[in-house]
Parts: structure tokens; C-alpha cells; sequence
């Protein structure tokens, strides 16, 4: 059985680390569960010297702490869950089980790449699956089809406007509704370009092929994605009280 020392051997590193960024070890761990025992799991082996391996004395408790962060942060995503009984027996979910492959396993622990706090809640909700999944493509056409519906919405768009051309109508510098006319005009210009680019550059390919998207593409895709919905959001029009 691979303990967490044949994974993570220092175990500074360990105790540097928060739950999260922990959590594909964790899953690692899981994974090596024997499928019939899958619904036998509990706190207490998660752990125990046999799950923990050979580490110094002095930190074994520490270590020991921090695996239970581990399992508490496991159980919040829904990777396990008590059975329901009295006795702290938990099982794998279908979630979990869905994760248990290696596969599954490299695109969860690329999720700590992604900080989802930062993110605008509707970029956040709108790609987070999907990134959950591994699907990078697909989660970054998310991201930015959900920027250009608001920039539609926030500008007064028609349906059938879309793509560069709307935003470089909702930008304009000098007619923009979405533009701060309070701006020097290189500013407004060179905004306008920016969002141009992005929905160019990042929505429309993604919309007419398959685009092969390694995690830490798609996470400053999808940041630049929320940092632009920030901005539009803060121009639209407010309703009234």
C-alpha cells in the first residue's frame, strides 16, 4: 500500500500545503481502497500509521492534523460521506468514485489551480465543472460566453449582435454605453481592444473547434474572463430602488 510518505517524502512540504492543494493526495490514498471494503471507510485509518508511512516523530502529529483538514475538506466536496449510522463509518461517493481513476485524479488536483474565490460568481458557477472535469476547452468557452451575454445585456445588445464587433459597439470610445467617458481616450481605446481581443481570441475559436488546452491555460483564460465581467458588471445599468 502507498502510504503518503512514498508520495510526498518531506514532510515540510506536507504541513506547507493547505487542505485543498492536499486534496489530490488524498484522493490518491482513497483511491487505493480494495471496491469492497469502499463503503468501510473512517477518520481513524485515514490517519493511522499505515496511511501516514514513515515520517520523523516529532512531525507524525502535526502530519496527523493535517490529514484530518484533508478528509473534513473531502467530505465537504462531496468525495466522501457518512453512512449515516452512529459509528463514523463513511463511503466513497459517486462523485469520489467518478475521481478514483488516474485521470480523474490529475483534473481534480488541477482545480486548486483555479481560485474560484476570485473569480466572479457567474464565471465561477458558469466553468467550474467543466474545469472539474478536465475539460478545459470547454470550460474556458464557458467563461467566455458568459462575458460576451452580459456584455449584450449590460450594453443594450441585439441577439444578433455578438463577438468582436459587439464589444467594439459596447466599447466604443467615444459612444460605448459599457465605456467611462471620464477615462483619457487611450485608456477607453486600448480597453475596448483588450475586451475585443479576449472575446476574439478565446470565445470564437473555442466556439467552432476543439481546442487541446493545458490547466494552466485555461486558469489565465477564464481569470481574464472574470476580471473583464468585474468591469462590465460595475458599468451596467443599475435597476431602480
Amino acid at each position: 500500500m502507498v502510504t503518503l510518505a512514498d508520495l510526498m517524502p518531506d514532510p515540510d512540504a506536507v504541513l506547507a500545503l493547505e487542505p485543498e492543494e492536499l486534496a489530490g493526495v488524498g484522493l490518491e490514498l482513497l483511491a487505493q481502497t480494495d471496491p469492497m471494503t469502499a463503503s468501510r471507510l473512517h477518520p481513524s485509518s485515514f490517519s493511522h500509521s499505515d496511511t501516514i508511512g514513515n515520517y520523523p516523530d516529532q512531525k507524525r502529529r502535526q502530519i496527523e492534523l493535517v490529514l484530518m483538514e484533508v478528509w473534513n475538506w473531502l467530505l465537504q466536496e462531496g468525495i466522501i460521506a457518512p453512512t449515516g449510522d452512529t459509528s463514523g463509518w463513511h463511503f466513497i461517493t459517486r462523485r469520489g468514485k467518478k475521481l478514483r481513476n488516474s485521470e480523474g485524479l490529475a483534473a481534480y488536483r488541477n482545480t486548486v489551480l483555479l481560485p474560484r474565490k476570485l473569480l466572479h460568481p457567474v464565471i465561477g458557477q458558469s466553468c467550474w465543472s467543466a474545469f472539474l472535469r478536465g475539460d478545459y476547452d470547454t470550460s474556458v468557452f464557458q467563461a467566455f460566453k458568459e462575458l460576451e451575454v452580459k456584455i449584450r445585456e449590460s450594453s443594450g445588445g441585439k441577439p444578433d449582435d455578438y463577438g468582436v464587433a459587439l464589444v467594439r459597439k459596447a466599447f466604443h470610445p467615444q459612444s460605448g454605453p459599457l465605456t467611462d467617458q471620464q477615462a483619457p481616450d487611450g485608456e477607453r481605446e486600448a480597453l475596448m481592444h483588450l475586451v475585443a481581443g479576449a472575446i476574439g481570441s478565446y470565445k470564437n475559436p473555442h466556439s467552432h473547434r476543439k481546442i487541446k488546452l493545458a490547466a494552466e491555460e485555461a486558469v489565465e483564460m477564464i481569470i481574464l474572463a472574470s476580471h473583464i465581467y468585474k468591469i462590465v458588471d460595475a458599468r451596467s445599468p443599475k435597476p431602480a430602488p
